[in-house]
């Protein structure tokens, strides 16, 4: 069955191709109501799609946002595997726009990569599973293993109604496994499994000192800072070490085991110093900055502001200021008790003269582990190696992806994350691109991966 599929995507690469551009073309920005229309026209590229693989049942649900696309293939029959296909189909705003090479929403090939917004989060890697679809239906006129689909268009906003639809429409999501292709490889053409997720929570600090703006000259020694004090409170939550401070943080982490430890040495192409553009690296004392982005907690100040931010000097005492602050979890950490410990620790140390406001972030997550050696998770090592002719290496990813959790949470089932990005890629930068190679590999690995799940 592999062959025939894999002869037919080579055959028909150039059509595909252009089914992908007019996919990407759509700028289905999720966040920005101007483009409502262009979400929906996304969602019907889907449904359209679809149905001319001739998946059932296939629907555009409403979820009081944007649409989620669910559809059915039962064609495999009762004895073989069910799988639940989730990604989305919304895309990141594309600011600053004069940053891009060329039209974001007008797909380009250079280099080998095609550029495009959503081109690898997520619209190219939904589309390659989609045309694997297409090539085994039309090859062997069916799919090795029944499938649901899932594919919503508010990924990028939070997935603000896919839970409460999960939860409620349980029966309808039911199945073996769940496969997800929304994350990457370590590096170009190096076959990664992720069986590991962080989870995810986050805090907004306000602190306000005086009523309005002050004139330093007038009140400067009299007046505590908001920015000042903002600081002092900030500074007080991690130290130079990358350690976090703040009291009970760690209570729950489970101990990195030394057999993760050696997978972790072992992935190449990790040089975290030359894509982010800075001269030496820094990480959790007693760690590596791979065992720290992988697998220990982080905390991150993620924006912070206040007072005059406009050309020259205005000499002011400021009436407020703010950051931003989110936590990469990993297993056995409660983002709703590490939210409360965040709280506490800036109550405790705020200084006088000044009132401090602690907004809990509504998007949290937990962290997702599967073990190494489960079998889904070996044949997806074994599909990805044979395409891409490289040993596949194991990984657990700094990033989260709240409905991993989600699935986890109210399913029960182990849950593959297939990712074929690359650390080049851009994602929710200007210039996003997907590597060509990824594109052709990606989907050998699928086709390859689909008949390892069937002989079971």
């Amino acid at each position: 069955m592999s062959e025939k599929a894999l002869a037919y995507l080579k055959e028909n690469r150039r059509n595909l191709l252009e089914k992908l551009n007019d996919f990407l073309s759509i700028p289905s920005v999720s966040t920005d109501s101007a483009h409502k229309k262009d979400v929906e026209a996304a969602a019907d590229f889907i449904v359209t799609y679809l149905k001319e693989i001739n998946f059932e049942n296939v629907e555009k649900q409403e979820t009081g946002g944007h649409p989620l696309v669910y559809a059915e293939y039962n064609g495999a029959g009762p004895d073989a595997p069910t799988v639940l296909f989730y990604g989305h189909y919304d895309v990141q705003p594309v600011d600053p726009i004069e940053l891009w090479k060329s039209d974001p929403f007008k797909p380009e090939v250079r280099d080998g990569r095609i550029y495009a917004r959503g081109s690898s989060d997520d619209k190219g890697q939904v589309f390659m599973h989609l045309a694997v679809f297409e090539a085994l239906m039309k090859t062997e006129g069916k799919l090795p293993l029944n499938v649901k689909v899932c594919i919503e268009g508010e990924e990028e906003i939070g997935s603000e109604n896919l839970y409460e639809i999960l939860h409620d429409k349980k029966e309808q999501f039911q199945a073996d496994f769940a496969v997800i292709s929304d994350s990457g490889m370590v590096a170009k053409n190096q076959p990664t499994i992720l069986y590991g997720l962080k989870g995810f929570t986050g805090i907004e600090i306000t602190v306000t000192g005086p009523d309005h703006d002050l004139h330093s000259g007038m009140y400067g020694g009299a007046v505590r800072n908001p920015i000042m004090a903002l600081n002092h409170i900030l500074a007080s939550m991690k130290n130079v070490e990358e350690v976090i401070t703040v009291d009970g943080f760690y209570d729950d982490v489970e101990p990195l085991a030394e057999n993760e430890r050696k997978l972790i040495e072992q992935v190449d192409g990790e040089d975290y110093s030359e894509p982010a553009g800075i001269k030496e690296t820094a990480s959790e004392k007693g760690y590596t900055a791979k065992e720290h982005t992988m697998a220990r907690p982080t905390f991150e100040i993620n924006g912070i502001y206040g007072g005059y931010q406009g050309e020259g000097t205005k000499t002011i005492i400021p009436s407020s200021a703010t950051a931003k602050i989110t936590c990469r979890l990993v297993p056995g950490q409660d983002p709703v008790k590490i939210q409360q410990l965040l709280e506490e620790h800036v109550n405790k140390v705020a200084p006088s003269g000044v009132t401090v406001e602690v907004k809990k972030e509504k998007l949290s997550a937990k962290a997702y582990k599967v073990e190494p050696n489960h079998p889904l998770i070996e044949k997806a090592a074994r599909s990805y190696t044979k395409a891409f002719g490289k040993e596949t290496v194991y990984v657990r990813m700094g990033g989260s992806i709240p409905v991993v959790e989600w699935i986890e949470a109210i399913y029960d089932m182990p849950i593959v994350l297939l990712g074929f990005g690359t650390p080049d890629d851009r994602l929710h930068s200007p210039n996003e691109s997907f590597p060509l190679d990824s594109f052709d590999k990606g989907m050998e690995t699928l086709v390859y991966y689909w008949n390892e799940v069937d002989n079971s």
